[in-house]
């Protein structure tokens, strides 16, 4: 598949499996050869609904996944796809995450479905995986065999308290991580980048904005100055530094801009 989805015309995909992760989160598997790397996404089109980016969950030589979470309306319709049928697939795009050792992977909540080619592709990588409660985890027996650290809000599993508590110990006691990479709530990652600065270690983040487009033309994706679907969207350090919207603003499908807390509370 790879090239032929680069043309911005959706190919329909047969689903050949759909996959129940946690609450509200499944993942959706075609058959097909998508030449990816590890943070990039792809467009999903859902005919009579819309089009969203979705980041590659699942990668091997003959089969890709993404992984949904149900929040909106188009997320929400997703729930009633079902094997065989079929999907419009677009991609991949954007950037992607450096493959280094001595990583440390952060994620929260569904965001661990935009690191999880990641994690396949990294030596020994230690995992921090936080979420808002044991039905919300995903992803765990896959991740049985990597040193995982897993925290729940509720306290439901694992520890409770939030990722940044336990990466805050860990750069204090573990001197030979080099990088941090990590998706999830935005909050957590502008913490997570405080800490990486604090501690003089790289970071990598992707980041989430509305998308219409995929590849830089409607705009609606932009953080200053930087279009997170071609620039991004996966961000290190330095770009982070100099983004003053990262942890604070985000635009509305209009393209209009506002406060994190109010681009969340809108379900697309």
């Amino acid at each position: 598949m790879g090239e032929c989805c680069r043309n911005e015309i959706p190919v329909m995909l047969e689903v050949s499996d759909v996959v129940k992760e946690g609450k509200g989160q499944t993942s959706f598997f075609f058959k097909n050869n998508l030449k990816c790397k590890p943070g990039q996404f792809v467009m999903v089109w859902l005919p009579g609904f819309d089009e969203k980016p979705m980041a590659v969950s699942y990668l091997s030589k003959n089969e890709f996944a993404f992984t949904s979470q149900a929040i909106g309306k188009f997320t929400a319709a997703l729930e009633n796809v079902k094997k065989n049928d079929r999907l419009g697939i677009r991609g991949p795009y954007g950037n992607y995450f450096s493959i280094k050792n001595q990583s440390c992977v952060v994620a929260g909540g569904v965001g661990l479905s935009s690191v999880s080619t990641l994690i396949d592709s990294l030596k020994n990588p230690i995992l921090i995986y936080g979420a808002r409660s044991k039905e919300h985890l995903i992803y765990l027996k896959r991740y049985k065999h990597i040193n995982i650290n897993v925290t729940t809000d509720d306290g439901s599993f694992g520890r409770k308290g939030f990722t940044t508590d336990i990466l805050e110990e860990m750069l204090i006691r573990n001197k030979n991580i080099k990088i941090i990479q990590t998706c999830g709530p935005e909050v957590m990652m502008k913490k997570i980048l405080d800490l990486c600065n604090n501690h003089k270690v790289e970071c990598e983040a992707s980041l989430e904005r509305y998308m219409s487009c995929g590849f830089g033309i409607c705009g609606k994706c932009m953080v200053n100055d930087k279009v997170v679907c071609i620039d991004g969207p996966v961000f290190n350090s330095k770009q982070l530094n100099g983004m003053s919207e990262f942890g604070n603003t985000a635009r509305l499908k209009s393209g209009r801009k506002v406060s994190l807390r109010e681009y969340h509370s809108i379900h697309f």
